[in-house]
């Protein structure tokens, strides 16, 4: 049995920034409530025809295949973490697939929202530690902003979400101490509906439905969050699973050097981090900049952590997420 192993990260975000003081001119806001409730200062918006979600992806994917010195060639499957693939079908792996040029490997895509990176991490993890594959591309990216309901009837969720993308090249690891130690995967179903965008879905409204209707006050093709009820189920659920990476692996509290939980809402970080006892030096933050990038918040977290300097070879490293579905997970990783 092998270990998998983090050889190469890389983040890509749009060049058009989207500060509070901007959205408030289309509607009803303002940068004082925006910062208050999330913590967030701006986002990137993609500009139609530069950016989609695979395009941004393959070019974070073409910085951490870089940073592996990993050869194209030698990528032997593909997982791709998103909640707004380019198409309703097909699904934005086989994209990336062909965008970068790679053999005819399998292309997987992971439909797990804000927890999105952890199971797609998960996933390879999982492939390389049976020996099925030695190097597998593990993508995290979304496009938000033209799916947004951007008026003051939509404020409540879309002052919250940016695009982004972030990358990992997971690699064989064959010293057992080191790479993934574990990662664990949790979903309670019964939430579902507090989160979720409804339609167009098969089983409830498609396309047909929603132009046959032409409903000016139809939201069901927009995002809907119970916004109470996610932070306090995300907090709890947030210290549940990272408690159980740390037992699992006979850690404690005080062996976590850096923990990257998914950018949703710095109030629920900054509760974890008190929760846990954690320096601001342990834990990174980037939603002030981004947003809730949603699969693509940790990779990008965890890309800057890197580039930033605050991992080192030998560290603990963190990654918690929580979201949708509900589904929640974590990664332990030594460096």
């Amino acid at each position: 049995m092998y270990h998998s192993k983090i050889a190469g990260l890389g983040y890509y975000v749009p060049s058009n920034v989207v500060t509070n003081d901007d959205l408030s001119k289309i509607m009803d806001t303002n940068d004082e409530w925006i910062q208050e409730r999330t913590g967030i200062e701006e986002r990137r918006h993609i500009i139609r025809g530069e950016d989609t979600t695979t395009s941004m992806g393959v070019k974070a994917a073409e910085i951490a295949i870089q940073r592996s010195g990993v050869a194209k060639e030698d990528i032997d499957f593909v997982v791709f973490a998103t909640l707004s693939p380019d198409y309703y079908f097909p699904g934005p792996g086989v994209l990336v697939q062909r965008d970068l040029g790679l053999k005819t490997v399998g292309a997987l895509d992971v439909r797990n929202q804000c927890s999105g990176f952890v199971y797609a991490i998960s996933v390879a993890d999982q492939y390389i530690k049976t020996g099925m594959y030695k190097n597998v591309l593990v993508i995290g990216s979304e496009v938000h902003s033209t799916g947004l309901d951007m008026t003051t009837r939509g404020r409540g969720v879309s002052v919250i979400f940016g695009d982004g993308a972030g990358a990992a090249v997971l690699s064989r690891e064959e010293d057992t101490t080191k790479g993934i130690l574990s990662t664990h995967l949790h979903s309670e179903g019964q939430h579902a509906e507090e989160l979720s965008l409804i339609a167009p879905g098969m089983g409830a409204r498609w396309v047909t439905d929603i132009l046959a209707d032409n409903d000016p006050d139809d939201e069901s093709y927009f995002p809907y969050m119970n916004g109470q009820f996610v932070f306090k189920n995300a907090v709890v659920r947030f210290a549940e699973v990272i408690n159980e990476g740390l037992v699992a692996n006979n850690l404690q509290v005080s062996d976590i050097d850096m923990l990257i939980p998914h950018q949703a809402n710095l109030r629920i970080s900054q509760f974890i981090q008190k929760k846990f006892g954690l320096n601001d030096d342990q834990v990174h933050n980037n939603i002030q900049k981004y947003g809730n990038t949603t699969a693509a918040s940790i990779p990008i977290a965890l890309t800057e952590a890197w580039e930033q300097g605050k991992i080192k070879s030998g560290d603990t490293v963190v990654l918690a997420a929580f979201g949708s579905g509900f589904t929640w997970g974590s990664v332990i990783i030594k460096w």
